[in-house]
This record gives structure tokens, sequence and C-alpha cells, in this order.
């Protein structure tokens, strides 16, 4: 980190802009809106320009009909959608004449006149309509109709409505997108330009979160001193921001000013001065492990305490045990003529006794039958039991291996947007989970703040049991959840390790634990589950993998490239990363013909038929179900198939297992291709067929773990395609996801935290 990142980027004016990137220009009048999303602004209208009604496509937040644009941006000749003008950027000119006056004020542009108002408004005061409203409200009463008090709050809504306007005329000189200057303008209101130039990195905090070197840029424009107390704080502030996306929910004070001085070009001892009066001023939080000083936001520092003192109060206050645990085994082995392992009993016991269990274990162990036992005895016992995942396919594999509901966390917990536009849990303190237990599945993918609000959730002396596989890469979010607590010897903790009989005749199974404890997994035997296809070069491995997607699995099992057949790749970047593959992938399991429709987004074309995967939570996207049931909310990883695509609603359809989802079209940034996926994004999902390139890459990639996390995701066969070298060098590799975390610290009160390396 620290130098690497670049600071500040020369900006060009509009017209080198324009010549740079031959830019077209159209001017003219907004005749119709035809798709308008009032939470980001992006817009779908028809613009007059003279000679014709053209179709512009962008970010145009708050236009109304009758408005003058002139409009910046390229024609596109769309397959589907026929010819558009993407607009890039755009200005707006208030209307001019009576006539379009009348017309912008007839479509509902300013609330509290209507078209028949507007009619009365323009016939009184003509081409000087705006300006009345704007400067002599109180002559608006002369209209029938028309009270004082109403004058004034159309007055109140002309100044909002173009207090906007101005406002993104003026960030648009720093380069502020309009989807940005919405949130700018929710945040600081008709104050927002005095702020910006007192402080512009107030544009770095939620809710707009511009990043920290665009802020830099603003505030060199605006000759603000290098050296200035916010710049240095905000800069701090950055670096702990950004490194909650490499995992860590805290950093040691030494290495956030080593990387603070390097970003900020500023000396460390006057770093220091900043970052103590930022603690005092409650702007950070800090704690002290191994006699050595760490830092946090104010975020995560709650969310980590707030978790460890909940499991105190757990262990404090526990849910009633469940009396003769034996005696419930013996019935279940004799109902279903099994016979449980010893380290299967003590979970069992453990979970019904002590209230609270890390059950922990990897494939073929026996986690799902300890688990059915489990939630059989506790529903004999009259508990209600709620059991939940991270992901919608996660949540779908327990319903089907325990035979009862599950969904995801975030549905358990009534995910919803807060007035920051940020999610926010229904369910919490205030409105309980109505449960006895709580069953969660793949812990290891659950970050520090969804495990908060599980916690936060819970009603005093709710039975919880956490499962997962420990030998796992960890959540995609900040935090080491399921690492940090094992790692305190405070829950009760149960590994089952011995693999089962019937699961000893699948080389996925056996080769995952060889790789796991270190042993070169079993390549040479070809008649199980388990397939290496040696390869000698990048382009045979893709040409190889494109096979077997292709024709060679579907024509011997029947398996869908869509459905059934999943490549990961331990990297994006690269000959054999997701970004290559998915382009040769699609070309040869999707390619276009006439009756497929398309859309092109930054470069990436996406096409009917698509498989495609959902790229951050975006918890205000709407779904529906055949059984006519409906919600909001779709989540990182989550995979579907492109469906319909609709030019005249500027939306599209993507199906994500028995969900349909309705995009607009600037949704679409959301979305990549899932012909190749990460090993990190398949975590929580299982694929009947999962291929995997082996090629040397970067070591901090290539590992252990990952390459186990990546097998154990194939529910029916797994085929590595390339160097048996590789192979050996990621068994060898056992480099943990390394991450500076406070959990296991706040839980224990002991000086220890997990070494890590400061990550960019």
């Amino acid at each position: 980190m620290g130098k690497s990142i670049i600071l500040k980027k020369k900006e060009t004016n509009l017209g080198e802009i324009m010549a740079e990137k031959q830019l077209l220009e159209l001017v003219g009048s907004v005749e119709q809106i035809i798709f308008k999303n009032e939470m980001n602004g992006y817009t779908i209208l028809e613009l007059n320009t003279g000679e014709e009604l053209a179709v512009v496509v962008g970010t145009m937040p708050y236009v109304s009909c009758g408005e003058e644009l002139r409009v910046i941006g390229t024609w596109v000749n769309h397959p589907s959608f026929g010819d558009q003008f993407k607009a890039e950027t755009f200005e707006r000119f208030r209307p001019a004449t009576a006539g379009a006056v009348l017309k912008y004020l007839s479509s509902g542009a300013i609330k509290g006149i209507g078209a028949a108002t507007a009619a009365k408004i323009v016939e009184m005061f003509g081409d000087q309509t705006l300006e009345v409203i704007e400067q002599e409200p109180e002559r608006l009463c002369a209209i029938k109709g028309i009270t004082a008090a109403k004058a004034e709050k159309i007055h109140e809504e002309f100044r909002r409505v173009f207090g906007i306007k101005e406002l993104m005329l003026y960030l648009k000189q720093y380069h502020i997108t309009p989807e940005e200057s919405i949130r700018v303008w929710k945040a600081f209101g008709s104050r927002a330009k005095e702020e910006i130039e007192r402080d512009p990195y107030c544009l770095c905090a939620e809710p707009v979160c511009v990043d920290f070197p665009r802020a830099d840029a603003i505030a060199e424009q605006l000759c603000l001193p290098a050296d200035h107390v916010f710049r240095l704080q905000s800069g701090i502030l950055y670096i702990l921001n950004h490194n909650t996306h490499n995992g860590h929910t805290c950093l040691p004070a030494d290495k956030l000013l080593q990387t603070a001085g390097g970003l900020l070009d500023i000396p460390q001892s006057r770093l220091r001065e900043v970052l103590d009066e930022m603690k005092e001023r409650k702007m950070v939080s800090c704690a002290a492990f191994e006699r050595r000083e760490y830092i946090f936001t104010n975020r995560m520092y709650e969310a980590e305490t707030c978790c460890a003192q909940r499991l105190k109060v757990m262990l404090e206050y526990p849910a009633q045990p469940i009396p003769a645990v034996e005696g419930y085994i013996e019935d279940l082995e004799e109902k279903y003529g099994i016979t449980y392992a010893e380290k299967q009993k003590t979970a069992i016991c453990q979970a019904l006794e002590k209230g609270i269990l890390i059950l922990t274990g990897g494939p073929g162990t026996g986690k799902t039958t300890t688990l059915n036992a489990i939630i059989e005895i506790l529903e004999f016992e009259g508990e209600k039991v709620l059991l939940g995942a991270p992901t919608g396919r996660a949540a779908k594999r327990m319903t089907e291996v325990t035979d009862r509901p599950a969904k995801t966390i975030h549905r358990l917990l009534q995910v919803e947007w807060n007035e920051r536009e940020r999610p926010a849990f229904g369910k919490n303190e205030r409105n309980l989970l109505e449960c006895d237990a709580l069953i969660l599945d793949e812990l290891s993918m659950v970050d520090t703040l969804l495990f908060e609000g599980v916690l936060r959730a819970l009603p005093l002396g709710c039975r919880l049991i956490l499962v997962g596989d420990s030998d796992q890469l960890p959540s995609v979010g900040a935090g080491n959840v399921l690492g940090n607590l094992i790692d305190t010897h405070m829950l009760p903790v149960v590994q089952l390790n011995e693999i089962f009989r019937q699961s000893m005749e699948s080389l996925i199974v056996t080769n995952a634990h060889k790789i796991i404890s270190g042993q070169m997994p079993d390549l040479r035997t070809r008649n199980s589950d388990f397939f290496f296809l040696p390869c000698g070069d990048s382009r045979r491995i893709l040409q190889t993998i494109t096979g077997l997607c292709s024709t060679r699995l579907p024509n011997t099992y029947g398996y869908s490239p869509f459905q059934d057949i999943q490549v990961l790749c331990p990297s994006r970047k690269g000959e054999l990363g997701t970004v290559s593959f998915n382009k040769v992938l699609q070309e040869a399991l999707n390619p276009p013909q006439k009756d497929k429709r398309e859309f092109t987004v930054n470069q990436t074309v996406f096409r009917q038929g698509d498989k495609v995967m959902q790229s951050r939570n975006n918890y205000n996207l709407p779904w529906s179900r055949e059984d006519g049931t409906a919600g909001e909310g779709v989540y990182n990883g989550d995979v579907g198939i492109l469906l319909e695509i609709d030019k005249r609603e500027g939306t599209f359809v993507v199906q994500m297992d028995d969900k349909l989802v309705l995009y607009t079209m600037e949704n679409a940034l959301e979305l990549e291709h899932a012909y190749a996926i990460t090993v990190h994004k398949s975590q929580g999902n299982e694929f009947p067929a999962v291929i995997m390139p082996m090629f040397p890459g970067p070591p901090q990639l290539y590992f252990r773990n990952l390459l186990y996390t990546g097998i154990t995701r194939a529910k029916n066969i797994a085929v590595l395609v390339g160097l048996e070298r590789t192979v050996g060098a990621m068994v060898e590799n056992d480099r943990k996801t390394r991450r500076y975390t406070g959990l296991y610290y706040f839980m224990t009160g002991g000086e220890t935290l997990e070494k890590a390396e400061l990550e960019a």
C-alpha cells in the first residue's frame, strides 16, 4: 500500500475530453420521460432536437419534460434497442418560453403544482412564471385556490429542485457524477457548496463515499494546503476503511502511520499528533494488544466489542439444558439404523446441554447427520428452530439436507434501508427473532458486521449452533469470526475429523483431506469423481476447459453448462483469470444470435441466456417467485441466468434460483459474467461439477486453503486442468489469509491478536 496509491490525476476540461473520446453533442428540449430511477437518477428520455426525437440514456437526475438540455455523449446502435444517445455528461437550462414552462410544470416537476394549476399560473405570468415562483411567490395568491401557505410551499419546493440542479452544475467541475451529487444533496442540502469549499474531504464520508484520491484532487483545486488537518484526518480514515475490504477490522497504529506517511507525504510525527486528536475527538477507536496499539473505525470497534459482550452474556445465561440426551441419541440410532461416532455424540450433547456450539469439520465427516439429530431432538422438545445461511444457494442446500426451511441470514434479519440508504436489520434488540434455537451454516463466510446483526437479534436464552469448515477461506467482508471464536477456547467446539466409510469412496473427499493436511492429492485415479487432466500451457488449458464445459461433461453426464458446471479460478486477472475465461466461454456457450437481445456496459456485452453474478449487495432490487411471493434484495455472489431484456422500460430480468430479479439498466454495473468465478466468490455454493485451471500464479493467491475451498465446492465431479507442479505448489503453500481483528482479544481480555502484514 502506501506509495503505490495514486493520489492525484491530471484533469482535462470538457473540450479535451470530447476531442479525446470523439464525443458528440445534442441540444434540445425534453419531450418525454420514458424511464426514471429516483434513487440514482438513471433516466431514459426523448429529446426533441428540432430535427428529430432522440432517445437519450444515462444518469440525468431530476430532469423533467420541458427542460432544455445539452447532452454530451456518443451514439450507440444497439441490436435490440436501436439507435440511442449514451450521455456521459449533460447541462440543463430552465424552460424559456411560456409553452416550455407549462410543459415543465404540468409534468409534476414541482410538487404542489398539477396540470390544471400549472395552466392557471402560466396563463397569468407567461414567460416570467419561474421568476415569480422563485422571487415573488406571494403573487401566486392572486390565483384562485392558492393560499399564502401553498404559495410558500411551492416556492420552497422550487428552491429545493433548482438547488439540487445548481449543485450538480457546481459539482460537475470536480467530476462528481450526477448520482453522487444526489447523495451530496441528501447529506448537506442547501449548504452543500459551503461545506465542500470548507472541507472537500467531507465527500469521503457516508453517504457520498467519494474515494480519497478524488477528494484530494478537489482539495488541490480549492488550494487547500497539503498539511491541512482535514486532509490528514481523511487520509487516515481512508486507509482504515480501505483495509476493511482486505478483511481487517483494525490496523496497528505504527503500520497505519507508516502507510499514511507514504500516502500523504507528511512526516509520521505530525500524523501521530493528528491520530491522537482523532482519538480524543472519538473519530476513531483504539485498543492495545500485545503491548501494541491498534486503531479501528468506530463502526468496526462497536461491532467487535458488541459481538464479544453478547457472546459472554450467552455463556453466562445459557439456554436451558435438555436432559437425557443419551436416550434421545439411542432412539435416533434405532430409528434410522445408524451408529453415531463418538464426536458426533459429543456434538449433539454439547448443543443440547450447553446451549451454544461451534460444529466444524471437512467434507464427509458427518456434519449434516449430526445437525439433523440436533434439530430433531429440539423439535421433539417443542423448541422453535430457525435455520440460516449467508447466501441463497447455501440456504437452499441447507433446506435440502435438513428437509426444513432455511433462509438467508439477511432475510432472517429482515434487511431494510435506513435513512442513509445503508442496510439495516428489522430484527434487532428491539425486535428480536422469534425462536428458541438458531442454527447458522457456512459460518466461515459470515463477516463481523453480519454476525453482530445476528447476535443483536437473539433472545436471551436462545440456543445458538454455528456450523462451518474452519479450513475454508474466511469471509469476503471484514473479520475472521469462525477462526477467532475457535481460538478463544471459550465456546464449546467439536471438530469432526473422521471420514465415514461411504465418503471414503469419494476421491473429492479424500483428496480434500489430503490437501488440507499438506499431502499431495491422488492425481492418477480416473475412475472416481476427481480427475486431473495434464496440460502444459495456458492456451491448451483454456481450450480443454472450454471443451469440458461445452461438450465433454454435458455429453457424458448430461450436465448443463449454465446450471451444473462451474469454472473456478484463483484470480480475476491473467491469461487464466475469470475475465479471460468469461469472454471465451460466453462465445462458446452463448454466442450472438438474431433472436437474442443484448446490451453493452463498460465494454462488456450482456446477452439473453448469459450466466451472470451479482458483484455487490443490493438490498433494493425487487424480485418475485412463481407462487406470487415477492421481496427485495440480491447479494454479492448470487448467480443466475439473464432471461429477458426490455428496451422500452429500460429493464432486464435475471433468474436466480427460484426468484425472478428485476434490474434497471444502470444496475447492470453490479453484474459480471459467471461462466467462471473466483474461488472466493464460490464460497457457500455447491456445484455438481467444478473445473479449476492449474497454472502458476502469485503465491498470495495460490495457496492450500484456496485449493481446498475450490475442490470442496464440487458435489459430484471435480476436474483440475493444468500442471501437476502447480497443484503441488498450492499444497505446500500453507499461507493463511491473515487478518488484523480484535474479536479474539475482546472475548478473552488477553494480549494476543492475529499476526498479519498490511495488505493493500
